[in-house]
Parts: structure tokens; C-alpha cells; sequence
């Protein structure tokens, strides 16, 4: 399945379509190993168009400033991983990961199983105000087919659409401590946490996910300085 190429595409589009500015057609930044983008207006307002039926009318926070010249998935990472830095500076008693192997500090072969955990969590989280009705899944799932037609990829993204909402199911990908914070991170693209049931869940995930309280407020804290 080619879920990197599929997952850079939406994460890459996610700040036109939060700036309801489209996509902006730029290639993902020079060295950039996490795969190929879609160029041009037509792929990339496909992929802002998913994203807009996956957030529904709400508002989500942006993976921006510098983290998001190193390209979609891999801003995640650039996050991750100086949340980690500066949560073990800062906390003696953390437990020390030497060089967190986030998914922008791994091979592109490597990053594939980051890649499917990463877009796990945002069909989860895109579902957590419960806007997501069969209409609407019908017409993700008409865009996913537009934007691959990898048949497996599309069958396994409509079964994590059709999931019950479950954050223990959800943070059964999170293998790594790295996984996890960047599944929390992407989560986090997806929700407006002034909603009570999105924060909700947010915060029953990052339990799920084992987060400790201390770095899970630097997950969010590093979030928000990305902010554009």
C-alpha cells in the first residue's frame, strides 16, 4: 500500500484547507526521502477536499513555520522530536531516549509503519465529533479513490472509516514511543480541542497512548509554536 505517498498529499494540504487558500502546489522540500507529492491545483485540491470532508467545519491546528519546509509527514516528526528534546532536558526524572528515532530521522522504508499509524489516528480523530454520516463517508471515499488507486489502500481507509471510535484500538499502533507522539501530534491536526468531545478524546488517547502528562503538554506546546 502506498500509504506515505497518500498520507503526505493530505498532510500537506491540511494548511490550504484550514486557510480555506486550497493547496499551494510546492513540492515538499529538497532531500525530502518520505516519498513524492501531487503537484499542480488538480491533486492538490483533491487532497485538500479530503481533508475539508475529514475535518468537517471545524477549524484544526496547522503543522507550520520551519517543521513545514521538511514536507508533510516529516513536520510531524521535526515536532516530535524536539518535544522530546526539550521534555528530557527538562525533566530529569523522564525516561531518556537517545536520538528519538521520529519518522524524519528514519529510512523511507522504515517510515511506511510510522505512515499507517500516523494516518490511523487522523481517520480517528477526524471522527470524534461524529460529523463523519454515511453521506459523507461515501464522498471520502469517492476522494480517496481520485487520490491512489492502490484498490488495497482505499479498502483499508474506508474499514478505518467505518471503525467504531475506539482510542485502546487506535493506540495499538503505537509500538514506539515515537509512534505515539507522533500519532498525538496528527491527532491534534484534526480536532478543535475547545470542542468537549474532541478534547475528550484527545485526552483519552494520549492516555491510551501512555503519554506522560509532562510530555504530552510539550507535544502541545511545541504544536502551537509551529503554528502559522
Amino acid at each position: 500500500m502506498n500509504i506515505m505517498n497518500l498520507l503526505d498529499q493530505l498532510l500537506q494540504s491540511c494548511r490550504g484547507a484550514v486557510q480555506n487558500t486550497g493547496y499551494s502546489g510546492n513540492a515538499s522540500a529538497q532531500g525530502n526521502p518520505l516519498g513524492s507529492l501531487l503537484t499542480g491545483a488538480g491533486g492538490g485540491a483533491l487532497a485538500a477536499g479530503t481533508i475539508g470532508l475529514l475535518m468537517g467545519s471545524k477549524s484544526a491546528r496547522k503543522i507550520g513555520g520551519k517543521a513545514l519546509t521538511y514536507g508533510g509527514l516529516a513536520a510531524i516528526g521535526v515536532v516530535a522530536y524536539k518535544a522530546f528534546s526539550n521534555w528530557q532536558q527538562n525533566n530529569t526524572s523522564a525516561v531518556q531516549i537517545q536520538s528519538p528515532r521520529t519518522v524524519d530521522r528514519i529510512p523511507a522504508s522504515e517510515a511506511e509503519f510510522h505512515g499507517k499509524a500516523v494516518l490511523r489516528a487522523i481517520i480517528a480523530a477526524s471522527k470524534a465529533d461524529g460529523h463523519i454520516d454515511d453521506r459523507e463517508r461515501q464522498l471520502i471515499d469517492q476522494s480517496i479513490a481520485q487520490l491512489t488507486n492502490d484498490r488495497e489502500l482505499q479498502v483499508w481507509f474506508d474499514q478505518e472509516l467505518r471503525k467504531p471510535m475506539d482510542p485502546a484500538e487506535i493506540a495499538t499502533s503505537a509500538t514506539t514511543p515515537e509512534i505515539a507522539a507522533e500519532m498525538y501530534l496528527a491527532s491534534l491536526l484534526m480536532v478543535d480541542e475547545e470542542n468537549f468531545m474532541e478534547r475528550a478524546y484527545l485526552d483519552e488517547l494520549a492516555r491510551q497512548l501512555k503519554l506522560d502528562p509532562s510530555f504530552k503538554m510539550e507535544l502541545e506546546r511545541q504544536a502551537k509554536q509551529a503554528q502559522v
